[in-house]
């Protein structure tokens, strides 16, 4: 199983099926995620998909998950 680390070139990431929120802008401003074999979680920007993609360990991504669900980001986020 290959080993990724953060930073690496989202197009190394062969076989990666990326997907994002159904609540992205329909513009493609928006966070792409892929799980990955090992069990860890590809981020990248959809304005740069040959950029970096960042990996995040299951239980990182539980932690945000929680967090965002939980309301602690939200003022990070303008009300429209």
């Amino acid at each position: 199983m290959p080993q990724f680390t953060n930073g690496a070139p989202a197009t190394l990431l062969r076989g990666a099926i990326w997907r994002k929120s159904g609540r992205s802008n329909p513009n493609g401003n928006c966070v792409e995620l892929a799980g990955l074999p090992d069990g860890e979680v590809a981020v990248r920007n959809s304005r740069d998909p040959q950029g970096p993609a960042l990996i995040y360990t299951q239980a990182e991504m539980v932690a945000f998950i929680q967090g965002a669900k939980d309301g602690d980001f939200d003022d990070l986020i303008s009300a429209d």
